[in-house]
């Protein structure tokens, strides 16, 4: 991508561009803790990856098999809070349990703070973006506020807007949806650069005129620099 010299606006994606979410065996293993449930390792190691090849993870791998019965809510999930729990509890209940309670446990781990991992760069970013005047927004398809999150992490002090889909009933990429964004930011699309590890999802915003970053969906430790050449883009 050429530099752009006429950015004023960042718009980044939540999962995978600033923040990852944890391993699945974390993930489980804290669910365990909070309920009181027992298990051993061994069996905690194969339960998560059951668990992460139902797609029962939000923010983690998707199903490798869509059961018929959420195929159609599936595609739609991000657009309503209840919607998301119901897709993603119903994904976690094909892998079986030791106790009912884990299912809403598990989907109330990932929507803590200390399931999610920003990545090295992050805060170091969004810092200089904020220092050198350029707004910045989140935007991202998700079933729940990830404001609190941004909070514990530090990075809402440089955050001026988050529009996320559930609260507006629209997805990415869903031109609708970027120009809301757009206009949170008070700036035209032409103006706004977008960030995001999905070229579908968030590569959407090309078809409101704003530019667009795509970034690699990796493990946190495994993407150390990926988002400083937004401050390039930026000039």
């Amino acid at each position: 991508m050429a530099v752009m010299t006429t950015i004023k606006g960042v718009l980044f994606d939540f999962s995978g561009t600033l923040l990852h979410i944890e391993p699945a065996e974390s993930w489980l293993r804290a669910a365990l803790t909070a309920s009181g449930t027992a298990m051993d390792e061994a069996e905690l190691a194969r339960r998560a990856a059951a668990l992460e090849r139902a797609g029962a993870l939000p923010g983690g791998a998707p199903p490798v098999e869509i059961p018929a019965a959420l195929a159609g809510q599936w595609e739609i999930r991000d657009r309503d809070a209840r919607l998301h729990r119901a897709v993603y509890t119903g994904l976690a209940r094909q892998v079986p349990l030791p106790a009912p309670e884990l299912y809403d446990a598990l989907y109330e781990r990932h929507k803590t703070a200390e399931a999610w991992r920003p990545y090295p760069d992050a805060a170091e970013v969004l810092a200089e973006l904020h220092r050198r005047g350029i707004r910045i927004g989140v935007l991202s398809n998700i079933g729940w506020d990830l404001r609190p999150v941004l909070r514990t992490h530090g990075l809402d002090r440089y955050v001026d807007t988050c529009v996320l889909s559930c609260e507006h009933g629209l997805q990415k990429p869903d031109p609708q949806l970027f120009a809301l964004a757009c206009r949170e930011l008070g700036l035209a699309p032409s103006d706004v650069l977008m960030v995001g590890d999905d070229r579908t999802a968030d590569g959407g915003a090309t078809a409101v005129g704003c530019a667009f970053l795509p970034v690699e969906r990796l493990p946190a430790d495994g993407r150390p620099d990926g988002l400083r050449p937004v401050l390039d883009l930026v000039g």
